[in-house]
């Protein structure tokens, strides 16, 4: 644990550099920056692969009398030196360097809708993560070697078995809402803006009737929401705001608040350890889409959030609770990932990982990808986007060097819709606690079951050990089915 403290001083430091590029740093100062976070991802390379670190590693593997968290703190420091004693230095400097002049790239190409500006440096990263499957190594696919990165133990083969269970039968869902009457496809409340300034009033109340902890969150106005964690008592929100719309206002700020809330929920007796972090990617997304669609988009969360929402817009005092839940729940397939219902969703995920998977293996070049992101758009939701930035330019993950990411925003679907079948069912008065704006109960049950181990367990273990299950796709659909098909009022 001494020996690893420096590195994640690292950590903490390269998360604040981050944080600040996303938020102040003026746009010129990204060619430093990056520089500067390169030389952190390089010595932080040297501190793991420091060989009385590894030697005391190597010897605590070998012990039989540690407790599950010195066998956790012992798993995550191996599983970080066998990733870097794989990657050569000059390949984590230039794939750090390249990330961090990508984004500034991204932003600029998105906003201009010019492809061809972004195009050889999304490449170049496409080429690195390669490269570096083949020096991590893999037993089928050398997408399997990036999704670890993200999804400890997790492989294509398992998340083809998720998609092939959920894609045709989103699919079904989707035509089976638009035949029958209940869920709109579009509302008047959609084209309703908050004022100037409001937005931000909005989403901060949202996040105080959550209970927010003030002194431990830091919210600022961004290009898009994000949630960075720079310590377990400093986590920073990113909330972006272009519409001014009250669903996309209210929806973000409780997506980031689900991501804050585990952070914040981590056992403290973990701080500055390897362990003071999310179990996974997956497990992230599930708490961020528990709060954003199991608790934000139910009829009992409306209720809780109509006095404040009607304060501040007369034409949401003008159509009353049930149209705000109808508005909430809006299905219309659309171009845009972030704007996707819970319907849709997943299918703009599956389109992502088929070419990113695509792409990888080299089954596809730089060059056909624009026009295949727009025939599986097409393919699976019927919608052609209209330009480069409602197309492959409308996502940051390629941009970030997350390639290998999105399985594990699917995986986060399902295991929101299935821990939301066990607190129903542990937690029968759920309904009325939301509607009375008191969530201490259910973030108790989070905080028990999932949080406070932060990654002392493997991703799949944990989800068995707090769920007594392994991940099921099959409570995805359900829930789907009963709130869009039945019209049953899940929460």
């Amino acid at each position: 644990m001494r020996r690893y403290r420096p590195v994640w001083a690292l950590g903490h430091a390269a998360a604040l550099l981050t944080w600040d590029a996303e938020t102040h740093m003026p746009s010129e100062g990204i060619e430093e920056r990056s520089m500067a976070i390169a030389k952190l991802s390089m010595l932080k390379q040297r501190l793991l692969l420091d060989s009385k670190l590894v030697e005391l590693v190597d010897r605590a593997s070998g012990l039989e009398s540690l407790n599950d968290y010195e066998r956790g703190v012992v798993r995550v420091v191996a599983r970080e030196i066998r990733i870097y004693r794989r990657l050569p230095p000059s390949l984590v400097v230039e794939f750090t360097r390249t990330v961090q002049r990508a984004k500034a790239l991204w932003r600029a190409a998105r906003s201009r809708g010019d492809w061809g500006s972004f195009k050889p440096c999304l490449k170049r990263l496409f080429e690195l993560s390669r490269e570096m499957a083949e020096y991590l190594g893999y037993d089928e696919h050398p997408y399997d070697a990036l999704i670890d990165l993200f999804e400890e133990g997790v492989r294509v083969r398992d998340a083809e078995r998720i998609f092939g269970y959920l894609v045709p039968r989103l699919r079904r869902i989707l035509e089976k809402v638009f035949s029958r009457d209940g869920y709109p496809r579009e509302h008047p409340l959609e084209k309703v803006r908050l004022p100037a300034g409001r937005a931000d009033v909005l989403a901060r109340a949202v996040l105080s009737m959550l209970g927010t902890p003030w002194g431990r969150v830091r919210v600022d106005q961004t290009s898009r929401s994000f949630m960075i964690r720079v310590g377990m008592r400093d986590v920073r929100i990113g909330l972006g705001f272009a519409k001014r719309d009250l669903r996309g206002v209210v929806l973000s700020a409780m997506h980031e608040f689900g991501h804050a809330l585990y952070e914040l929920q981590i056992d403290e007796r973990l701080i500055a350890t390897p362990l003071a972090r999310g179990a996974s990617n997956a497990l992230h997304e599930s708490q961020s889409l528990f709060w954003e669609n199991v608790v934000g988009r139910s009829a009992s969360f409306i209720e809780a959030l109509y006095p404040i929402a009607s304060a501040m817009l007369r034409e949401v005092r003008s159509a009353g609770p049930e149209e705000l839940y109808r508005y909430f729940n809006v299905v219309r397939p659309g171009a845009l990932r972030v704007e996707a219902d819970e319907v849709t969703r997943d299918l703009h995920i599956y389109m992502r990982y088929v070419i990113e998977k695509l792409m990888v293996e080299g089954s596809v070049g730089i060059d056909d990808v624009p026009e295949l992101w727009n025939e599986y758009s097409e393919k699976l939701l019927g919608v052609r986007p209209r330009s480069f930035s409602e197309g492959v330019l409308q996502d940051v993950h390629w941009a970030a060097g997350f390639i290998g990411y999105f399985p594990t925003y699917t995986m986060g679907s399902v295991l929101a819709a299935q821990i939301a079948a066990h607190v129903r069912r542990e937690i029968p008065e759920l309904p009325d606690q939301v509607r009375r704006r008191r969530f201490a109960q259910l973030k108790g049950w989070l905080r028990e079951r999932i949080h406070r181990w932060g990654a002392t367990y493997p991703p799949k273990e944990l989800v068995k050990r707090s769920l007594g299950e392994d991940i099921e796709p099959r409570y995805l659909i359900e829930y789907l089915e009963a709130k869009y098909l039945r019209h049953t009022r899940v929460l």
